[in-house]
């Protein structure tokens, strides 16, 4: 095998793993925009009101600032089975014909007090579906904003790798004579 061919191979490789990252963000292309939702328009911003009214953004941070919204669509969308998948949807257009014929407008325009009447409701139903859907809901949204990269490391005091390692350090050895 000729070395310098070899060598001339590896540099070109090399060069094009090291600029990949930045052709990655000139196209376009980011960990946002690869997850192509299932979820409609409408079903991501009843999907929104209902994390923002399980964790509201009040005097502090909320479910939506952290992006537990987007979190719950690629989730639902990864994770789960098909039955669930269409129950979740099934239910947030149930949700919103509820907010429509009880409030006489969308869910997402509902006051937050209206919002939780909807939702307590669900969350006391009868219904196994209906239950089943708010639980869902609710653990993931809590589940969602306490893993979060910014509630886990402003809030919760997380760190990677705790401590810091000092490399270099000089030990005295103990005198044993």
């Amino acid at each position: 095998m000729d070395r310098r061919k070899a060598i001339k191979n590896l540099a070109i490789v090399s060069s094009g793993l090291i600029t990949l990252p930045q052709w990655m963000v000139s196209c376009g292309v980011s960990d946002t925009t690869i997850h192509h939702s299932s979820f409609s328009v409408a079903e991501q911003k009843i999907l929104a009101s209902i994390t923002d009214t399980i964790i509201p953004a009040g005097n502090s941070i909320g479910a939506l600032s952290v992006g537990v919204d987007k979190f719950l669509q690629k989730l639902i969308d990864d994770c789960y089975e098909k039955d669930t998948q269409d129950n979740v949807k099934t239910q947030l257009k149930s949700l919103e014909e509820s907010a429509k014929t009880t409030n006489n407008r969308s869910f997402a325009d509902c006051t937050q007090a209206q919002r939780e009447q909807l939702l307590l409701k669900l969350s006391t139903s009868t219904n196994k579906v209906e239950k089943d859907f708010f639980d869902l809901i609710k653990s993931e949204t809590i589940r969602g904003f306490n893993t979060s990269q910014k509630i886990m490391e402003e809030y919760l005091g997380y760190k990677v790798a705790p401590g810091h390692y000092y490399g270099s350090v000089d030990i005295k050895a103990a005198d044993h004579a």
